[in-house]
């Protein structure tokens, strides 16, 4: 004759049982309970939960949903549906295709680092352009030049930090003294400008640039004036205002 099984021991299991079974651990089963995600089980005539099959395919759901990388807010928000979430495994699908390619330009970007050995305050492009050139206030400027650009004028920015975009008056800026005359003050701003043309017909990007930057054109002018007053001493500042009268004297491109 078969025996009967027990009263309340059938197709019952402790949380620590249950945790083993969907291999996850108390911490966690418990934590499902706190923010109701698993629904507490009924109790034992001696007080202990007693949980069910039930329990453990909602269990196993949670941690495959976690495994894959939903959020237990995303995971809320499925409900107790046990049907396919296909909208949301899509939705997760693209946002690991986008993490992916952030970690393939940072492992590029990380690659360079280690083989040039470039600052890791720079932008990657903006260090190499700049590789072992960069006067201590030029990698200040390149900094901040790295945050206020967009993608595009990234580029046409590091093309100014090649040894074939440098010109003649670069370093008679770098070391002009703060106490330097009038008369080479606008000398150096006059030559300046000149080689800014020239630099303008080479690279046409230079004429817009900021446009395109992120924080937006007013901000791009705010922070870099404020960069420049930081970096530059008292006769290097006069140079740029000087500069930029002369700019506006230019015609038109």
């Amino acid at each position: 004759m078969r025996e009967e099984p027990e009263e309340e021991t059938a197709m019952a299991w402790s949380t620590r049982e249950l945790a083993e079974l969907a291999g996850t651990s108390l911490r966690s089963v418990r934590h499902y309970h706190d923010v109701g995600l698993l629904p507490e089980p009924e109790r034992r005539s001696h007080g202990y939960k007693q949980y069910g099959v039930p329990h453990l395919m909602r269990l196993l759901r949670i941690k495959r949903l976690v495994d894959l990388g939903f959020s237990l807010a995303q995971i809320a928000d499925l409900g107790d549906r046990d049907e396919y979430p296909e909208e949301a495994l899509r939705a997760l699908d693209a946002e690991l295709v986008a993490q992916i390619e952030r970690l393939r330009t940072l492992r590029t970007e990380l690659a360079e680092i280690l083989e040039r050995r470039v600052p890791t305050d720079l932008p990657a492009e903006l260090a190499v352009a700049g590789e072992g050139k960069l006067s201590e206030a030029d990698r200040h400027m390149v900094s901040v030049m790295g945050r206020l650009l967009g993608e595009e004028e990234r580029a046409t920015y590091a093309a100014l930090l090649s040894d074939e975009a440098r010109m003649p008056s670069d370093d008679d800026f770098e070391s002009l003294p703060a106490d330097a005359d009038e008369p080479a003050r606008q000398d150096l701003a006059e030559r300046m400008a000149e080689d800014i043309r020239t630099l303008k017909d080479r690279y046409p990007g230079l004429r817009t640039l900021g446009a395109q930057a992120p924080l937006g054109r007013q901000r791009y002018r705010q922070t870099l004036d404020r960069a420049i007053r930081d970096v530059y001493n008292t006769a290097q500042l006069d140079v740029l205002l000087r500069l930029r009268g002369l700019s506006r004297e230019d015609p038109p491109a």
